[in-house]
């Protein structure tokens, strides 16, 4: 009988804590009795973690984990996946767009060989705009990084204890849990699931937030705004090489009596701005460098509850 640990980071989730964790609990007993729902909650500004303080004293199966500040659900996650002791780790929102009920067809497919099963949303229950960002992030992510997205796939899932072991390993401070899935390899499938409607709660993810992920995603797993950065700048010196070989040409020719100040005025602001672009794309990853080799907790945990523990304990969550 496999032991299984569900990992959900928590935020603005008050309203629907109790009834997922009656879902699971009415899901996974059918399977095993040895379970954990390790509840992640990242300073969220509603009461979420009373909810979840409450909910451990009648459930304690709950292993609740409270951020000192909000780190993002991809550092919520890690945490999860930090204190998850299953032979098989899910995790999931908490939203319950991420059904509960899909958990024993994930796990029945991970034993029929896989390490990884990422449940597919076939028929996505989003709004317009949320699908459109969505679309828009996912492609031009996997321009910059090279790599295939599918928006169809987010963080829903089963891991083998192996996976976890290989994902927590990597204590690199810019996380996005989907990227670090997929580099670590072993044997991966999908599993078509339902995908639920979620009229009530507004996405935490707006436009700045997926543009930032994206920027950081970009500079942590890609050098290809570098790569187009020196073919731009070689297309530069080409064009700059032929113009001035034209510009000679027609100087010989007498064409040229009076030099021009226009194409020298565009010239030169071309010139800048590629420069200063150039610059900046080299200060994002000199940046993002100095912020890796500080050493900082990836997250830090403010309290900690669940049967036998002290709801009080205080951890940091670097362990190299």
């Amino acid at each position: 009988m496999a032991s299984l640990s569900i990992v959900s980071p928590v935020y603005r989730a008050e309203q629907v804590l109790e009834q997922l964790v009656l879902r699971i609990k009415s899901v996974v007993e059918g399977i095993t009795s040895d379970f954990e729902i390790i509840l992640v909650e990242d300073a969220s500004p509603d009461r979420s973690w009373e909810e979840i303080e409450r909910l451990a004293k009648v459930h304690p199966e709950i292993k609740g984990i409270k951020l000192s500040r909000n780190f993002g659900q991809h550092y919520a996650i890690t945490a999860g996946l930090d204190h998850a002791k299953g032979e098989w780790v899910v995790v999931m929102d908490c939203d319950l767009q991420d059904r509960p009920e899909e958990i024993p067809a994930l796990l029945t497919k991970a034993q029929d060989g896989f390490d990884v099963v990422l449940a597919r949303r076939a028929n996505r229950q989003d709004g317009f705009m949320k699908r459109l960002s969505s679309k828009l992030f996912y492609r031009t992510l996997a321009w910059l990084t090279g790599s295939h997205q599918d928006e169809t796939i987010a963080n829903f899932g089963i891991y083998s204890q192996k996976v976890v072991q290989e994902i927590i390993g990597m204590r690199e401070s810019i996380r996005y849990f989907p990227t670090m899935v997929r580099w670590v390899g072993f044997r991966q499938t999908t599993l078509d699931v339902v995908h639920a409607a979620n009229e009530e709660r507004e996405s935490s993810y707006n436009f700045k937030r997926l543009f930032n992920l994206a920027l950081d995603i970009m500079l942590a797993y890609s050098d290809k705004p570098i790569r187009l950065t020196v073919k731009l700048g070689l297309l530069v010196a080409l064009t700059g090489f032929l113009f001035a070989i034209y510009t000679l040409i027609r100087y010989l020719q007498g064409e040229i009596i009076v030099a021009g100040y226009a194409s020298l005025i565009i010239s030169l602001w071309m010139l800048t701005g590629f420069i200063l672009v150039t610059l900046g794309m080299v200060g994002l990853y000199v940046g993002k460098t100095f912020e890796g080799v500080k050493k900082r907790p990836i997250y830090i945990v403010e309290k900690m509850i669940s049967t036998g523990a002290d709801s009080s304990s205080k951890e940091k969550g670097l362990k190299q």
